[in-house]
């Protein structure tokens, strides 16, 4: 009977207890690598928060004060949304955005499924030709498209930017729908067409439901790219008015002097569509960045 009583104290120490008392502290690498990431985050962050204070400001207080504004004023997007035209040229990047986007996704998901399921001549040797393209730079093709647009007289037309921007955007997208597409098993094909399915209706409702990572990829992708595109944009539309955004704003920037506060604004404006996307496909990004990082 007293060793029991010798070891109730024992027993009734559970382990969660134990480790919780032998718990050492952070190791000092993990602590550094924490602080590195903080510091990181710290100087990304820091350009953004400039920005949005800098609108933020009165027109006279831009490099005058320190970082946290004296006076709150919202001038600067009124003057950015009334002086600039900002509604007209918001809705051409919209428009022009949107085709561009849709017209990638399906145009690379339909040559994506077919690079990655289907055997065909001169398969490698398309596939090897349109890779090629990447290494283009924007600047040694610009002239060629400005004089093939011309003679199609598409020069000066929204119609004719959102071609060049689906052009030049498709073999990244159909690069990045080949290799989603070769992750999903072929079995999958061979028991549709089994159950009487066509090779469109086995893509549409079979495969491309799976490879809604790989669309949000691509779309996230696009779409930031051709928010942002500027080149193109500013040599083939020639009418002010048919202009998106980014040229618009590249406008603000003077010889001698620049609002600054304006174009803070129109910029954080600017940033708001690229977040909301982003945000509403970011589950399905991050799945598709991370789709076959672990292999069976």
């Amino acid at each position: 009977m007293p060793a029991d009583t010798d070891l109730a104290p024992r027993l009734a120490a559970s382990p969660r207890t134990v480790r919780t008392r032998t718990a050492r502290a952070p190791r000092p690498g993990r602590v550094a690598g924490y602080v590195g990431l903080v510091v990181l985050a710290a100087v990304m962050v820091f350009p953004l928060l400039w920005l949005i204070l800098t609108s933020l400001r009165p027109a006279n207080d831009v490099f005058g004060g320190g970082l946290i504004p004296r006076h709150i004023s919202l001038s600067a997007y009124v003057r950015a949304w009334t002086e600039l035209d900002y509604p007209r040229h918001l809705v051409n990047s919209v428009g022009i955005t949107c085709l561009t986007v849709v017209g990638v996704v399906a145009l690379a998901t339909l040559a994506g499924y077919a690079f990655a399921k289907f055997q065909f001549p001169a398969k490698e040797a398309i596939y090897v030709v349109l890779l090629v393209t990447l290494m283009l730079p924007a600047t040694a093709i610009v002239v060629p498209l400005f004089l093939e647009l011309r003679s199609l007289e598409l020069l000066n037309t929204r119609q004719g930017l959102v071609l060049v921007y689906i052009g030049i955007s498709l073999p990244f997208a159909m690069f990045l729908m080949r290799a989603f597409f070769e992750t999903l098993p072929d079995e999958l094909i061979h028991a549709a067409r089994v159950d009487g399915c066509g090779e469109f209706a086995i893509f549409w409702r079979v495969m491309l439901p799976l490879a809604r990572p790989g669309v949000a990829t691509v779309v996230i992708f696009q779409f930031m790219q051709t928010w942002n595109e500027f080149l193109f944009a500013q040599t083939l539309l020639q009418t002010p008015e048919r202009h998106p955004l980014q040229p618009v704003l590249y406008s603000l920037v003077g010889e001698y002097s620049t609002d600054w506060t304006v174009l803070a604004a129109s910029l954080v404006m600017t940033i708001i569509p690229i977040v909301v996307v982003y945000v509403r496909m970011q589950k399905q990004f991050v799945a598709g960045l991370t789709l076959g990082a672990v292999k069976d």
